[in-house]
């Protein structure tokens, strides 16, 4: 099946959503971020963390794009308590299994948008005496920064939509699109 045909049957599937980042462009830029970050980290002791469950795709696909030693961990972490809003309240519910002290950390994040909750993750982990911590994200949504947080590695800049696909989701549905689009119907927030 080729591309073309594959897209039609996922807008088929999903009516509601209006693609703003097509699949390839997202894998061109996937290849860019790992060419980058390989050059960047070689010969380091280097942990890519995923924030689940949103970086889960994004994650995976950046780890195979870079050829060269490095392990991964994943955290959980949630600030909106059940609600689709930002509380502004994080909470850890997944830690590291891996030890930092010393170790080149790389936070893999499939948006940053207020910032709240990575700030709070950047705090964590520095505490943690890591050799360096940075920071790549697919999507970057500077319009709704509520702090200021570094975006070391950045796949997009997206204005103040909600999207949902390729990892994000809406009530837990469009994470398995392979695309970033934006919900035609009106979601109660932005993120």
């Amino acid at each position: 099946m080729s591309a073309v045909a594959a897209m039609q049957d996922w807008t088929k599937l999903f009516p509601e959503v209006e693609e703003l980042i097509p699949a390839d462009a997202i894998q061109n830029r996937i290849r860019e971020l790992g060419q980058q970050i390989e050059q960047d980290y070689a010969g380091l002791d280097t942990v890519f963390i995923g924030v689940l469950k949103g970086s889960m795709l994004f994650m995976s696909d950046l780890f195979r794009a870079v050829h060269a030693p490095i392990t991964c961990d994943f955290v959980a972490i949630s600030s909106y308590a059940g609600s689709q809003e930002s509380s502004g309240v994080v909470r850890l519910l997944k830690d590291l299994d891996a030890q930092c002290i010393g170790r080149h950390l790389l936070i893999v994040e499939d948006i940053v948008d207020t910032g709240l909750t990575l700030r709070y993750l950047l705090d964590l982990l520095m505490a943690r005496e890591p050799a360096s911590l940075r920071v790549c994200s697919l999507l970057d949504k500077p319009e709704r920064r509520k702090v200021d947080v570094p975006v070391h590695y950045k796949g997009f800049s997206i204005p103040n939509r909600f999207v949902v696909g390729y990892g994000l989701d809406h009530e837990e549905k469009y994470r398995n699109l392979p695309f970033i689009g934006v919900l035609k119907i009106d979601p109660p927030i932005l993120r």
